[in-house]
C-alpha cells in the first residue's frame, strides 16, 4: 500500500503530503502547516512544493477534484525520504511514529530493489560482452575446421603429354 504512494518525481523517490497526511490520519492542512512551523528541518533535498505542470501529470495518475470542485488551493509538497524521517520529529502522535516507521522501510525496500536491478543489469551486460568475445573465437575455429575439412588442392601436374595446339596455315 505504502509502495504504490512513493512517485519519481525530478529524480527522486517521494511521497505527497496528502498521502502522508492520510497514512498519518491528520489533515493536509496540518501536516504541511507543522511542516511551515518547522521550516528550517525541511531543506529542498528533504521536501520540495510541485510545479502546477508537475502537479497536472499526477492528476492523471490518480483522482483528483479540479480546483474549485473541493479539490487543493495550494500545490503539493513532495516528501523525499530524508523528508518523511523529519516528519516524525515535528508530528509526535503514536499513528505518526507507527507509520513513519512503515514508511521508511518502503523506502529501504525500493532502494534494496533498484540496487539488485543495477547489479543484474551489470551482469547481463557482462555475459553478453563474454559472448561476443566467445561467438568471434568460435567463428574463427570454425573456419579453421573447414579449411582442414576442405579437399587439398593437387600441386602434381596430371600425367600424360598434352599435344601443342596447331598452328593455323595461311
Amino acid at each position: 500500500m505504502i509502495e504504490r504512494r512513493i512517485y519519481l518525481i525530478r529524480g527522486h523517490k517521494v511521497m505527497l503530503d496528502s498521502d502522508l497526511a492520510a497514512l498519518y490520519q491528520v489533515p493536509t492542512k496540518s501536516l504541511n502547516l507543522a511542516v511551515r512551523r518547522n521550516a528550517q528541518r525541511f531543506p529542498e533535498d528533504f521536501m520540495f512544493q510541485l510545479t502546477g505542470k508537475e502537479s497536472e501529470s499526477l492528476r492523471f495518475q490518480f483522482e483528483t477534484s479540479k480546483t474549485g470542485r473541493g479539490g487543493r488551493r495550494y500545490l503539493p509538497h513532495a516528501f523525499t525520504e530524508h523528508g518523511v524521517a523529519m516528519l516524525s520529529s515535528v508530528l509526535r502522535s503514536s499513528q505518526a511514529i507507527q507509520m513513519n516507521i512503515l514508511v521508511i522501510r518502503a523506502f529501504v525496500r525500493l532502494r534494496e530493489i533498484i540496487s539488485t536491478h543495477k547489479d543484474l543489469t551489470r551482469k547481463m551486460q557482462d555475459l553478453e560482452r563474454k559472448q561476443q568475445t566467445q561467438g568471434a573465437q568460435i567463428a574463427a575455429i570454425y573456419g579453421i575446421v573447414k579449411k582442414l575439412m576442405a579437399p587439398p588442392k593437387s600441386r602434381r601436374r596430371p600425367i600424360g603429354f598434352v599435344a601443342p595446339a596447331e598452328e593455323s596455315k595461311t
